[in-house]
Parts: C-alpha cells; sequence; structure tokens
C-alpha cells in the first residue's frame, strides 16, 4: 500500500520540531528536532532571534527527515505552526529588515501601555502591536525600510510559497484584530501608525491553502514543487488541533516554555481586561486562551543550576509533601503575561534552612508555575469556559510528578496525549483537512483528526493534595497581592 504522507513544521522559541505523518497508519514514521537560542547580549527584557535561524532551522529538520529514509518527494503537504506575536519585518524585496521581536520580548512594556490608552481596552505587552509600535518609536529608519509585517509562522510560508499572507488564527493575537469579524480592526490599526495597513498582508484562513511549494522553496527546503502549503497557524492553534480541542468540550493545558491554557468555543469570549486572549481558532472556531510567560524555563533553573537529569530531580521531589513543606515560589523570571505583570520579577517566600535544596525548588518551581496557570484559569472559568477534565501536552507533560500535580491543583482529571507535540501534529492534520476539502466540502477537522489523536490513561485528583493546593492557591492569590499589587 503507498503512504499519505503529511509534514508537520513547528517553528518555536526553543526549537524547530517537524513530524511526517502516514494517513494510512495514522502513525508519525519520522520526527526531527533541531534547537537554537536568543540573540545573546540584548538589553534587559528584549527576546529577539533572527529569521534566517529558522529558514536554517526548517531545512535541517527536512534534512534530518530525509536522513530517516523519508522521501521529500513523497511528502503531498506541509503545515506550519509558529510561535505567536513574534514581529517579523520585511522590506519591498521579502527580506528581513531587523531580527525578530518575539512574544517574550518584555522591552515593549511601555509601548503595550500607550497602546492601551489608545485604543481604550488593555494590550498586552506580548501582543505583536506593542513590537510594532517599539520599532516605530526606536527604530524609524528601519519601519521606514519595512514593507511587509508578518508572523514567523507566516515568514516560512512565505519561503515556502512566495506568496504574503497572514492566518487569521495567529493574526487574532496580533493586538489589532477583530475576533467577531474575524478581520484587521482598521481604526487601531490607524492609531498604531497611518502607514501600516499599507504594510499589513492578505488574510486568509484555513482549510484554504497558501498555495504550493514555489521552485526557490524546494530549493531552500528539499520539498517538491507543487507541495500543498496549508495556511497553518500560531502553536497554540496548531496544537488544539493535534490535542482535539476543534469542538467545545475539551481543555488543553500545554506546558513548554510559555503555559497555556485554551478549548474551542463557538462564539468569541472577550475579557474586560484583556487577560484572556479573544483569539481565533486555525480551524474555523474561536479560541479563548490565557498564556504565561514562565513554566519550563523555571524547573530548567533549578536542574542547571545543580547540573542535575530531569528524572532524578523528579524522584527527589516526588518525595516531598505537596506544598514544598511551606515554600512558595512566584516565578515571575522573565516578567509576566497572565498576570499582567512585565516587569515583574521572581519571588521565594516562606524560606526555612535546608529548603534550598533541588528537590524542594524543583517542586516548588512547578507549583508555582501550575499555580500561576489555575491563577489565569480561574478567570477564564468566570467568562464561561467551563473546566471539566485537562489534556495535557507540551514538554512538561512527559514529567509524571507534574501530571499529578495539574491533576491535583485543578482538581479534575487530567489526560496526557501520547504525541507530545502537538502543534507539529495539528500542522500535519491540518494539511490533510485542507486536502480532503479540495474535493469533499463536507470533510470535517475533528472526525478526520480523531484517529491520528491517542491519549494515555487518566490521572484523577489525590484528594488530600487537592485539599493542600486549595489553600496554597488562596495563599499565592494573596502573595500576588502583597508582592506585586495583582489581585484576580
Amino acid at each position: 500500500m503507498s503512504q499519505s504522507l503529511w509534514l508537520g513544521l513547528d517553528v518555536g522559541t526553543q526549537s524547530t520540531k517537524a513530524i511526517v505523518l502516514d494517513a494510512g497508519t495514522h502513525q508519525v514514521i519520522a520526527r526531527a528536532s533541531v534547537p537554537y537560542d536568543l540573540i545573546d547580549g540584548l538589553p534587559e527584557g528584549a527576546a529577539e532571534q533572527h529569521p534566517q535561524t529558522w529558514a536554517d532551522a526548517v531545512a535541517a529538520a527536512l534534512n534530518q527527515i530525509s536522513q530517516q529514509g523519508v522521501k521529500l518527494h513523497d511528502i503531498k503537504g506541509v503545515g506550519v505552526s509558529g510561535q505567536q506575536h513574534g514581529l517579523v519585518l520585511l522590506d519591498q524585496q521579502g527580506r528581513p529588515v531587523r531580527a525578530a521581536k518575539l512574544w517574550c520580548d518584555t522591552a515593549t512594556a511601555a509601548e503595550a501601555e500607550d497602546l492601551s490608552k489608545r485604543f481604550g481596552r488593555p494590550v498586552p505587552t506580548g501582543f505583536t502591536a506593542s513590537k510594532i509600535l517599539w520599532v516605530i518609536n526606536h527604530e524609524p529608519d528601519q519601519w521606514a525600510r519595512t514593507g511587509h509585517v508578518m508572523l514567523p509562522h507566516d515568514y516560512i510560508n512565505y519561503l515556502l510559497t512566495g506568496r504574503l499572507t497572514m492566518e487569521v488564527g495567529d493574526a487574532s493575537g496580533s493586538g489589532f484584530f477583530d475576533p467577531a469579524n474575524r478581520s484587521f480592526n482598521r481604526r487601531e490599526v490607524d492609531l498604531i501608525s497611518p502607514d501600516l495597513a499599507a504594510k499589513l498582508p492578505e488574510l486568509i484562513e484555513a482549510p484554504t491553502p497558501v498555495g504550493t511549494v514555489s521552485a526557490n522553496g524546494s530549493a531552500w527546503c528539499g520539498l517538491a514543487e507543487d507541495t500543498l502549503v496549508a495556511a497553518g497557524g500560531g502553536d497554540n492553534m496548531m496544537s488544539a488541533i493535534g490535542s482535539g480541542a476543534t469542538t467545545p468540550g475539551p481543555v488543553v493545558l500545554s506546558l513548554g516554555t510559555s503555559g497555556t491554557v485554551f478549548a474551542c468555543a463557538d462564539q468569541p469570549v472577550i475579557d474586560p481586561d484583556g487577560l484572556i486572549a479573544p483569539f481565533c481558532s486555525s480551524a474555523g472556531d474561536f479560541l479563548p486562551l490565557l498564556c504565561t510567560m514562565n513554566v519550563t524555563a523555571v524547573t530548567e533553573e533549578v536542574r542547571e543550576a545543580f547540573n542535575l537529569g530531569h528524572e532524578q530531580l523528579t524522584e527527589q521531589a516526588a518525595a516531598i509533601p505537596a506544598g514544598s513543606n511551606g515554600l512558595l515560589w512566584l516565578p515571575y523570571l522573565a516578567g509576566e503575561r497572565v498576570p499582567d505583570l512585565p516587569r515583574a520579577t521572581g519571588t521565594l517566600l516562606g524560606l526555612r534552612h535546608g529548603w534550598l535544596d533541588p528537590a524542594t525548588l524543583f517542586r516548588a518551581a512547578i507549583e508555582g508555575t501550575t499555580l500561576n496557570l489555575a491563577w489565569g484559569a480561574q478567570r477564564m472559568q468566570s467568562l464561561g469556559v467551563p473546566i471539566t477534565s485537562i489534556r495535557l501536552v507540551g514538554g512538561g507533560s512527559k514529567n509524571p510528578l507534574w501530571r499529578q500535580i495539574a491533576a491535583d491543583l485543578f482538581n479534575v482529571p487530567v489526560t496526557a496525549l501520547e504525541e507530545p507535540e502537538s502543534a507539529a501534529l495539528g500542522g500535519a492534520l491540518q494539511t490533510l483537512w485542507t486536502h480532503h476539502r479540495q474535493t469533499d466540502p463536507a470533510a470535517d477537522i475533528t472526525n478526520l483528526a480523531e484517529p491520528f489523536i491517542a491519549t494515555g490513561p487518566s490521572l484523577k485528583p489525590n484528594p488530600d493534595n487537592a485539599k493542600t493546593y486549595a489553600s496554597l492557591f488562596d495563599r499565592f492569590v494573596d502573595a500576588l497581592e502583597d508582592c506585586y499589587g495583582s489581585r484576580d
């Protein structure tokens, strides 16, 4: 039986990942990962990468795939997931003007405050809008050279096809988008800059494809000319597809560099304080989402400080009781987005002699980052998004202690997905859906994706630990007020 191969790419902050899905067997038959770092030596709060870093990583990942015996010319389609909110500026010839400012860049906090006043609503620091205004304010010559404003995954689509577009789901994280009408908010676009509208590309929405791989795209990455290129989307939108959250019901908790909680909704969910993002999905619906900036990077700080492996740290931390003996970590090592504390720093509360050991700190890091996600999830619930069970994805989902802590802290059953790279899987599934819709207008992405999404066993909350974490959550909320003046 001939193979039906579909490629998913996830161009993230720490690495680019690729998977090849065989639609006939419902199996991932090859995978690759290419790591990279942020640009060193930038001012405090700045976080940037050069778009060429992503382009090189995509080419390297596909080379890894080909070395595993997959013929790249046999791949029928590709869907690209990318880190959200990053600002990619291209000149009129399609060349990057400067390095991309990323979602985790908090040097644009003043611009976010300025735009919040202009718009009459909160604009998160992480969104693209503040980064555009930062360039206008601090690098006017670079802005004058800019012909096109792009997002990271759309830039990869451009390299593949030669077509300048912006996908609706990813665009809804720009900060100047109207999710209800699924279009740019022209008033807000003009309030950022009168010449911004002319620099924005055409909006597209899945299952409409971007196009096919061009001759230049083929020469760059090795895929065959005319390979289908789906619309793609932001990493959270693609993760929603890859975790089965394309219909109201499942709530997904993603534990990666950033942390997210999101669910599919059939109408926009608008937070008057702007903490819950009113995103569009990349499958035709809406994706209310909260995002925190400090998750696995915090646990990595502990691991690197003590030069211990994940398994050893996890085993030691599992012996520490729930609540980390009273040590509470407010985990804002990179500032924070939810709650909106871009200038915050991390805080350890309740220290006693002997508690600066790796086991206690590792558990406190897991608890602190998960408490912060729960703080945002409580707000999401208040806006009408129920959380009765959770699907867990991302790097942190591989940790058995973290999975149980999430079940205990949220006090709902937690199920880890067997494919941790849900965003790359979502890219592959979106392009498969795009292919099917070309001949069957009724093809449904939820039904199409279901056979490919495997889940592990469900973890139930430990009742005693759940009580401990309920009290700890109240302490966490009080600590936010005491330390940062922030309360839900």
